[in-house]
């Protein structure tokens, strides 16, 4: 067949692959000829569902470590239902280890998904995906060719140990340094914790970006049921793969593709999901980019949606939990039945397993009230991801309320402004400083095109000087990107980016700044024609860096954050029509 519209002939549906192996000519004889030689026999070829199994494991990316043995047991769910794996790798972009950011790359892995998917005689895929960028990587490559796809999360590591109380990773790290410098704890103290943050195989466990993003795909529906918080070392994590790889044999021959179930809808279910559990900054830019690849309209005004959700999942950085503790209580079903209850989830959308989001949550159970907040007691009465607008951010910046001090959501301070991080770096530690806790710290340069890749260095941490009056958290605005695991008052991807001459590139020292979140309102206290100077002073002497390779193209193409920062020639969906042969 020439494209992805399957079809039925009768009751078998007439499947992609077959335009590989369904032919008795030349072309069908090789391809069926070096499949082959790994020992597939010939009754294979007959018509069964070819699946890929796209896997992101990678020694270097510890948090799919493990994901080897999650794909065989998604294999043999697909041979079980009488499909035929295939498992293929695809660039792996680990958050710990990869410099200078894994955004950098994850638009790479988009293209490298998308293209091995296309290319190849696949009929439907697993997602394979877990580290921070994986998910939206995969998901945005598998948007752009719409064939029947199902995500299987590799699931967060158990709950951290240190000096015999539970502690998060990721979060744990920003405390403790914090600690460190306002000189409560010592290098030794600090160093120990090493060893009992990350005990066991899989993603961050608290509500970071992995287990942000997990929701995501879940609320979305792109995924079954609990896929979302299973621990990585449970053996329900191997059910669940081995059911996911029976359901997406079901899927092609239902063709039930990403883009009956990737809706505006869904998209909103997931926004206002975000807000529920208190969700990482970083589903902003991924939403929006997926959205974008499968041809959804989203914009930063859709996240308004989730203004006045309550958060009422008590988990790290937020509150008090860990991803553990979350699926012990009931995971994400329990939190879509009392969003459901609460009458802002759209019940009928459609998800991978063929049932609405809510014939899937409407019988879920909270086993844990403390863990899972009831509606009348949530952790944050309105935890939705706020938009801030004004002339410091005419197309937006974002801030995270259940994250952040109350006392500062309405603050007026005087910048203390950083051209780029390593000017941060060797300024932050001077005692002669001219910083305060009523200050407002600046850092620019650090967006898509200024780090590149926008890194997750916009929770600056506080000099030590103002640590050790007791402080613990200040007003930080950047247009770099947050991690999940952090936490503060911090307003992050002020668009358009310095690097882009927004106005942020001209805040100088000295200069004051308005916060009012509940207003929605970023502002600088310059006025126009004095903005409007800097930045025409700023344009003359700006010098454009030519790096050359993946950087200089991810320079020149890179959409901005409220944009989703794909590239701007990947977004929209191609789908996968079967490409010409090869020989």
């Amino acid at each position: 067949m020439a494209d992805n519209d399957d079809k039925k002939s009768g009751n078998k549906t007439v499947l992609r692959s077959a335009s590989w192996f369904g032919t008795n000519d030349k072309n069908g004889f090789m391809y069926r000829s070096w499949m082959k030689n790994q020992g597939i026999p010939d009754h294979h070829f007959q018509g069964r569902p070819v699946i890929g199994v796209c896997n992101t494991w990678s020694e270097l990316t510890p948090c799919n470590a493990h994901f080897r043995e999650i794909a065989e047991r998604v294999k043999n769910g697909i041979r079980e239902a009488g499909g035929i794996p295939v498992e293929f790798p695809v660039f792996s972009n680990g958050e710990s280890n990869l410099r200078p950011t894994a955004m950098l790359t994850r638009n790479l892995a988009a293209m490298d998904t998308e293209e091995s998917i296309r290319g190849n005689p696949i009929d439907g895929v697993v997602l394979l995906v877990g580290c921070d960028k994986t998910t939206p990587a995969l998901l945005m490559g598998a948007a752009s060719c719409d064939l029947p796809t199902i995500v299987v999360t590799g699931g967060p590591m158990l709950n951290g140990k240190h000096k015999g109380q539970d502690v998060g990773s990721g979060t744990l790290v920003w405390r403790m340094h914090e600690d460190l410098k306002a000189g409560n704890i010592d290098m030794n103290e600090f160093l120990s914790a090493e060893a009992g943050m990350s005990r066991s195989a899989g993603t961050c466990n608290t509500m970071g970006t992995a287990s942000t993003m997990a929701c995501m795909a879940e609320s979305l529906g792109t995924s079954l049921p609990h896929n979302a918080a299973i621990p990585a070392v449970d053996s329900r994590r191997y059910v669940l793969a081995h059911l996911s790889g029976m359901r997406i044999v079901e899927m092609v021959h239902e063709d039930l593709r990403l883009s009956k179930i990737l809706t505006k809808e869904a998209f909103l279910n997931a926004i206002r999901t975000n807000a529920a559990i208190g969700g990482s900054t970083n589903a902003v830019i991924h939403l929006k980019a997926i959205a974008g690849r499968i041809g959804v309209d989203l914009s930063l005004d859709d996240w308004e949606h989730g203004r006045g959700v309550p958060t009422i999942v008590n988990l790290q950085p937020s509150g008090k939990y860990l991803m553990e503790e979350f699926y012990y209580a009931g995971g994400l079903p329990a939190v879509h039945r009392r969003l459901g209850e609460l009458g802002v989830l759209t019940k009928d959308a459609l998800t991978v397993n063929g049932k609405t989001i809510w014939d899937n949550v409407k019988d879920a159970q909270c086993h844990n009230d403390d863990v899972i907040r009831p509606l009348d007691n949530p952790l944050v009465a309105n935890g939705g991801i706020c938009i801030l607008r004004g002339n410091l951010a005419p197309r937006g910046a974002v801030l995270k309320p259940s994250a952040a001090s109350p006392h500062l959501m309405k603050h007026r301070g005087k910048a203390v402004v950083f051209e780029n991080f390593d000017q941060y770096k060797a300024r932050i530690n001077d005692p002669e400083l001219d910083i305060d806790e009523n200050s407002v710290m600046v850092l620019k340069n650090c967006g898509p095109k200024g780090y590149p890749g926008m890194a997750e260095v916009g929770n600056m941490g506080l000099p030590p000087k103002v640590l050790k009056k007791g402080i613990k958290d200040m007003v930080r605005i950047s247009d770099a990107r947050m991690s999940g695991t952090a936490f503060g008052t911090v307003v992050l991807h002020v668009t358009p980016e310095a690097m882009e001459l927004g106005p942020l590139a001209a805040v100088q020292e000295g200069d004051y700044i308005q916060l009012d979140a509940e207003n929605g309102l970023l502002q600088l206290e310059v006025s126009d024609a004095e903005l409007a100077a800097r930045l025409e002073k700023l344009k003359s002497t700006q010098v454009i860096l030519r790096t050359g390779g993946y950087m200089e193209m991810y320079r020149e193409r890179v959409l901005q954050a409220d944009e989703g920062c794909d590239f701007d020639f990947l977004v929209g969906c191609r789908g996968a029509a079967v490409p010409a042969h090869s020989h």
